[in-house]
């Protein structure tokens, strides 16, 4: 009877798991190439589902989400999901690093959770210069029914991906960039796929007295863009994932890879109102515009278009009215500000250096040092089956930069070692004359301190360790320096990157390597059954998987 007992406790227990897992959402995409002119001139890009930007992904926290993805392109093809954090699962990042490319003719399909997000992100091609070319599309990550949001349901709901564009083909940028030349400033900036011209229709509609939640993301190259609506103010609501303080602003730097959540109300006299990107910190300003209308308008926008802010001060002091919203649910019950980041001590401090070097004669990007080169191999596959010494060698690069300017830049893969569950502090410093935006994968961090100059431990004295919004993209503005703060409790190979795609590219980049000793299903997932294989772990026989 004990046994009998003990059969049917573990049945029921199997059940109710079974009916309590998260819902499923399945898509099917095919890649493809089509034709557009944003600026006159035929362009070739990359479309899904016939589509540019691609479809948008409209998920709950927790949903499963089942992508399979036909590469229909004449090159290998690979997606990754700007934001979206892959809990214990680097397997579906996306990233070469991470993942064998998915070959021309074939299909791979993803399988991934948003495990406790919400918010605002995007999706993107990874490799080589595939970016410049669309393969892009918004991705919105709803909170669950029973979970408070911190504001009234919006009338709507709607998406907005702005981007710098250049008018040539991938295949020649890559080309013009791996035979050392420049690619030059883009042509123009892109509304939702279009320019100025095509924008001739409106983009989005309402209703007077209703209030709008846009989504903006700069899914672009590599331009800041700033971003306002004529004649109206825009509540800031959300931020990577994170929700905000609610400030009110009259326009918004939106710093390549980063997306920002507002609330905007049809308070103004019915009409027709320009939305607005511009470039920023550039030698020469590009605006695009798109056509907002309140609903049965027949005015047409005023042609007085609201300036632009100029210099990075403006940005830097908007940056530090950003506040996180400690009383807001994020995807748990539980207020965004029980997490009490500022109490934690830091283990480590690793300071991460970029600059510009000129290597054989072609240009290169370095972080402390090393610009990192892709292999044939995926670093995780060959961390997983235990070969990373025939791929790679961790630990290139020390937690600070080289000493002395005549330090030799080495192209070699860029692998650091994070010990897992460590609280760690990283510093950007930033020498250069341009302004460098980084992401890192698997994670959202704290943004707690950005200045001009070096960075010193006395830099700590202005840290806000109380209310900086955790995301997971950020700035370093021209000269200066930006610190963050991480607990590395995502195991995984993980990708720190410029979000400037020609530095990314030609080398500013790395990947953080953060292993569980235990080697247990509680801390990280087994390689998928469908993984695909490349590089030197082709043949080989399957590593023991991980247990409980």
């Amino acid at each position: 009877m004990m046994r009998l007992g003990t059969t049917l406790l573990l049945l029921i227990s199997i059940l109710g798991f079974t009916a309590a897992e998260d819902p499923y959402l399945y898509f099917t995409w095919k890649v493809t190439y089509g034709t557009i002119k944003p600026f006159g001139k035929p362009q070739k890009v990359i479309m899904i589902n016939n589509q540019f930007p691609g479809p948008n992904i409209n998920c709950t926290s927790n949903n499963n989400i089942v992508i399979n993805v036909f590469n229909n392109l004449d090159e290998p093809f690979l997606l990754s999901w700007n934001g979206i954090q892959h809990r214990k699962n680097s397997w579906q990042d996306g990233m070469p690093g991470t993942n064998c490319p998915i070959p021309p003719g074939k299909n791979f399909t993803y399988h991934w959770q948003p495990k406790d997000q919400i918010g605002s992100f995007f999706y993107f091609p990874t490799i080589g210069m595939q970016k410049a070319a669309g393969g892009f599309g918004g991705l919105r990550v709803n909170s669950r029914l029973l979970i408070p949001v911190p504001f009234a349901p919006p009338a709507d709901d709607y998406s907005v991906l702005i981007g710098d564009w250049y008018d040539k083909e991938h295949k020649d940028l890559a080309k013009t960039l791996d035979s050392g030349r420049n690619i030059g400033r883009p042509v123009g900036v892109l509304i939702n796929g279009k320019s100025t011209k095509e924008n001739t229709k409106p983009l989005f509609e309402m209703i007077p007295g209703k209030t709008y939640r846009y989504r903006v993301c700069n899914v672009g190259m590599r331009a800041s863009l700033n971003f306002r609506i004529q004649g109206h103010s825009v509540k800031l609501v959300e931020m990577d994932g994170s929700h905000t303080v609610q400030n009110i602003y009259d326009s918004l730097d939106v710093h390549v890879g980063q997306c920002y959540s507002v609330l905007v109300t049809a308070n103004q006299k019915p009409g027709d109102y320009y939305m607005i990107a511009s470039t920023r910190f550039l030698k020469e300003d590009t605006i695009s515009q798109a056509i907002i209308r309140y609903k049965g308008s027949k005015v047409p926008p005023s042609k007085v278009l609201p300036e632009a802010p100029t210099g990075w001060a403006w940005s830097l002091n908007q940056w530090r009215s950003f506040r996180w919203n400690l009383t807001a649910s994020a995807a748990r019950p539980n207020p965004q500000g029980s997490y009490h980041y500022g109490q934690i001590n830091i283990t480590r401090t690793i300071k991460l250096v970029n600059t510009r070097e000129v290597v054989d004669g072609k240009v290169r990007y370095a972080i402390n040092g090393v610009s990192h080169v892709d292999t044939a191999t995926p670093f995780k596959l060959a961390e997983y089956y235990e070969i990373p010494k025939k791929v790679f060698t961790y630990n290139l690069i020390g937690d600070l930069p080289p000493k002395g300017k005549n330090n030799k830049v080495k192209l070699a893969p860029n692998v650091l070692t994070a010990e897992f569950r460590t609280f760690i502090e990283i510093v950007f410093e930033n020498p250069e004359k341009v302004l460098q935006s980084y992401h890192l994968d698997g994670y959202s961090f704290f943004p707690v301190g950005m200045g001009p100059g070096k960075w010193t431990p006395a830099s700590r004295k202005t840290y806000n360790l109380l209310d900086t919004v955790s995301r997971h993209t950020i700035q370093v503005y021209p000269k200066s320096w930006t610190a963050i703060m991480l607990t590395f409790d995502n195991a995984g190979m993980w990708n720190l990157r410029s979000e400037s795609w020609e530095r990314h590219y030609l080398g500013q980049q790395m990947y953080i390597s953060v292993l569980s000793p235990a080697r247990s299903l509680r801390d990280e997932y087994n390689m998928p059954d469908n993984a695909l294989k490349c590089g030197k772990i082709v043949g080989l026989p399957n590593p023991p998987p991980y247990t409980i």
